[in-house]
């Protein structure tokens, strides 16, 4: 045991790991629950059946990640265990870190959506909206954004929000052992990034939404491309109910595994489809409404019990609530403008350049030196797939932010693991951290 100890803690960062029980207090071994809860330390110790201080020789801590395959990325846990029990948990990120909130300082508000659609590589429109719409309270135009856009960007988060849950199901049944689940979901994702490509140019990464509109309009042809994937997906969805949802290994290996609370999950600052589970309704398209949401009609999916079973359910159900919006929005998307015709934060038509040379300079000090934000501070969030995406911009007047910091769901909703984990088995741990849905991409931005 003490080997164990001294390899996971004689690396280079020793403060990360789990301490050995002979050098922690039971203040310590209790403040996952407790402290997060404002309980008092024998409240806490009623919440487990496990032991509140085994002797240690008894336990064994272990490392699972960063390069186990399911740990969705880079994701580092640090395990205490008393036989096949988790007494203690303890998530380490950062193998990923990429400074994308430093970089974002030296970048134009032009060149702003590059960046930070690679954060959650699995939602990158979402990201590309909650950047742009937070540069636009910051220039005062976001009650001036064409109809036509407005729609567009909600039609592209919804197919968004329906590919990152795909990819939820087919990753979530790999790492239960539901091995034709991973061909399925990603055939189905597929089918929506060739739609993407066709639209933006791109699968992913697209910095499509941008700030006053969105880059381009819609090609030819796209309604029967986007009523080909309505009617494509609904169908499958049964085929994953019946290889799934009713099998009864399926549900032995998610009922009641990875649970939490809705005072947990509060406390936690969680959000999306981890606080649904709990029976809490709240998301960010009904609640603190943007877009053109509230002309929608769309249920939010809540569980009951808080475990991993609800969390698989909400996002299966999530993909059949996003293709009824979508349906929604194919019935009312307008004509008109695809951005805004403020030529303070739009390009020239491209026609425009071989014809003026004012056209052309304007369009090369747009591209090279941006535009000019007011200064002033803002907040805005959105529902990703994975719960509250929030973009903080400090602007000091320049073409650049001063500040921006983003408020990241993966990494808000990683400090549940600790919760989920404790007093459950070894060999949950990995049907646990897939129900989290975690990107590590966002959470180590």
């Amino acid at each position: 045991m003490s080997g164990i100890v001294d390899v996971i803690r004689g690396g280079n960062e020793p403060e990360q790991g789990l301490k050995p029980r002979s050098e922690i207090t039971a203040r310590e071994l209790l403040r996952e629950v407790g402290a997060v809860l404002r309980m008092s330390e024998a409240e806490a110790a009623k919440l487990g059946d496990i032991p509140v201080d085994p002797s240690e020789d008894q336990t064994m801590i272990i490392n699972m990640g960063p390069q186990h395959p399911s740990t969705h990325g880079v994701l580092r846990l640090m395990l205490e265990l008393q036989g096949e029990t988790v007494l203690r948990c303890k998530p380490i990120i950062g193998y990923l870190h990429t400074g994308m909130e430093k970089t974002a300082e030296q970048l134009t508000y032009m060149q702003g959506g590059t960046n930070v659609t690679r954060m959650d590589y699995l939602s990158p429109l979402n990201n590309e909206l909650v950047f742009s719409m937070a540069v636009e309270q910051l220039l005062g135009i976001q009650d001036d954004i064409p109809e036509r856009a407005v729609w567009m960007r909600m039609l592209l988060s919804e197919l968004n929000r329906m590919s990152s849950h795909l990819l939820f199901l087919a990753t979530n049944g790999m790492d239960i052992g539901a091995v034709s689940m991973m061909i399925y979901g990603w055939r189905e994702r597929e089918e929506v990034l060739r739609f993407f490509q066709k639209v933006t140019g791109l699968r992913m990464n697209h910095n499509f939404i941008r700030p006053g509109g969105v880059a381009a309009d819609l090609p030819a042809g796209w309604r029967d491309d986007v009523l080909h994937l309505l009617e494509m997906i609904p169908p499958r969805l049964e085929e994953y109910d019946i290889l799934m949802t009713g099998q009864p290994i399926w549900r032995d290996r998610l009922q009641g595994v990875g649970v939490i609370t809705a005072q947990e999950a509060t406390a936690l600052g969680a959000s999306g489809p981890i606080l649904r589970s709990t029976g809490v309704p709240w998301d960010l398209r009904r609640d603190m409404p943007y877009l053109r949401y509230p002309e929608v009609e769309f249920d939010v999916v809540v569980g009951s019990y808080g475990d991993a079973f609800d969390r698989y359910a909400i996002r299966l159900n999530e993909v059949r609530e996003s293709i009824r919006i979508v349906h929604q929005i194919l019935d009312r998307m307008p004509g008109g403008d695809f951005r805004i015709q403020n030529k303070k934060v739009t390009p020239p038509p491209r026609a425009r350049i071989d014809e003026s040379m004012e056209a052309l300079i304007h369009h090369f000090k747009i591209f090279t030196e941006g535009f000019k934000v007011p200064e002033g501070e803002v907040y805005m969030a959105i529902e990703s797939p994975r719960g509250e995406i929030g973009c903080y911009i400090a602007s000091d007047g320049s073409p650049t932010p001063y500040r921006m910091h983003v408020r990241a769901p993966s990494f808000v909703n990683i400090q549940c693991l600790p919760h989920m984990m404790r007093g459950g088995l070894v060999a949950d741990a990995v049907a646990v951290i897939s129900s989290v849905d975690p990107v590590l991409g966002e959470v180590d931005r």
